[in-house]
C-alpha cells in the first residue's frame, strides 16, 4: 500500500511558553502542500529501503522513524520510503513519513499506538493529514476554515537544521498567541498571515544566515508573503498563480537552493505528487 507523505508547513508559528520539563508551548497554524514524500508499506520482517533526490540522508536502521512507527503498532513491515524532501529542515518530512506508515497500517488492520506523539510532537497533525491549529507541545489540534489552493514555492538553502539547537537561541519564549483563525479566501489568508509571524525564524537565522538570502530572494521573485517553515531551514513564499510560482521556482533553483512550486489545499491527499514543479 502507497501513502502519500506531504510537506507539512507551518504557516505561522508562535512560541507562547515553556514547560517545566523544558518543552517549549506552541500556537502555530499548520498545512500541508500537494507534494512531499510516498511510502510504499508491504508485511514482512522490519526493513526499511529508500530512494529518491534525499535517499542517502536517511539513517536505515531500526532507529529509523518509520520503522519504529510500525513497532509501535505492533507491525514487522518492510517500508520503501521516496525521500524527495530534503531532511532536517522544518517541514515535517520524518514525522510525515512515520504518519504515512501508521495510515498504511490501519488501513490494514492494525490499531493506532495509543499515544502517537510519543514519537514526535508532529506525529499527530501529520497523522490528521488536515490543516489546523496546532497548540500545546503539539498535542492539541483544532479545525481551521478551509485553506484556499494557494501557490507556493518551497526553497531550502542545502543547511540542515538541529530543532533543539534553534529552540536553544531562541531569545524569548514568552510571545503572545495567534489571532483567532478568521479568512474566507487566499487574499483574507494572506491577509490574516501578515498578522502573525514564525517567532523560530531570527534564532534560525543566526544559525544559518542564508534563511535571510532565501527570504529576500522569495520577496524579489514577487511572493506575496514569506516565511521559515517551523525550526527552519526550509522557506515558503505564497503566490498569486500557479505560474508565478513555478517561474519563481526555477529561477532559485539557478542559485543552487532546493525549490519546488506545489499549492496548499485543504485536502492535500487529492491531487497529491510525488513529482517536484522546479
Amino acid at each position: 500500500m502507497i501513502q502519500p507523505a506531504p510537506a507539512k508547513l507551518n504557516l505561522a508559528l508562535h512560541v507562547t511558553g515553556r514547560r517545566d520539563d523544558g518543552y517549549h508551548l506552541l500556537d502555530s497554524l499548520v498545512v500541508f502542500a500537494r507534494y512531499g514524500d510516498a511510502v510504499q508499506v508491504s508485511p514482512g520482517g522490519g526493513a526499511l529501503t529508500v530512494d529518491g533526490p534525499f535517499a542517502g540522508d536517511v539513517p536505515t536502521g531500526d532507529d529509523n522513524l518509520c520503522l519504529r512507527a510500525a513497532r509501535a503498532m505492533g507491525a514487522e513491515a518492510r517500508v520503501h520510503l521516496t525521500k524527495n524532501l530534503p531532511v532536517a529542515s522544518g517541514i515535517g518530512g520524518g514525522s510525515a513519513d512515520a504518519a504515512a506508515v501508521m495510515r498504511a497500517l490501519a488501513a490494514q488492520g492494525h490499531a493506532l499506538p495509543a499515544d502517537p506523539a510519543a514519537l514526535g510532537a508532529d506525529i499527530p497533525v501529520c497523522l490528521a493529514g488536515q490543516p489546523a491549529r496546532m497548540r500545546g507541545v503539539g498535542e492539541r489540534l483544532d479545525p481551521v476554515p478551509a485553506v484556499p489552493s494557494l501557490a507556493v514555492v518551497l526553497v531550502n538553502p542545502g543547511i540542515p537544521l538541529s530543532t533543539p539547537a534553534v529552540f536553544k537561541a531562541l531569545q524569548q519564549r514568552d510571545n503572545p498567541p495567534l489571532p483567532d483563525p478568521d479568512w474566507q479566501d487566499a487574499e483574507s489568508l494572506i491577509g490574516w498571515l501578515q498578522n502573525t509571524r514564525n517567532d523560530l525564524q531570527p534564532a534560525a537565522i543566526t544559525l544559518a544566515p542564508a534563511i535571510s538570502a532565501v527570504l529576500t530572494a522569495l520577496d524579489g521573485q514577487g511572493a506575496r508573503l514569506s516565511r521559515m517553515s517551523g525550526s527552519g531551514a526550509t522557506c515558503f513564499g505564497l503566490f498569486d498563480d500557479a505560474e508565478s510560482a513555478a517561474r519563481a521556482a526555477r529561477a532559485l533553483a539557478r542559485s543552487g537552493w532546493w525549490a519546488v512550486a506545489t499549492e496548499l489545499a485543504s485536502d492535500p491527499v487529492r491531487g497529491y505528487t510525488s513529482t517536484a514543479t522546479v
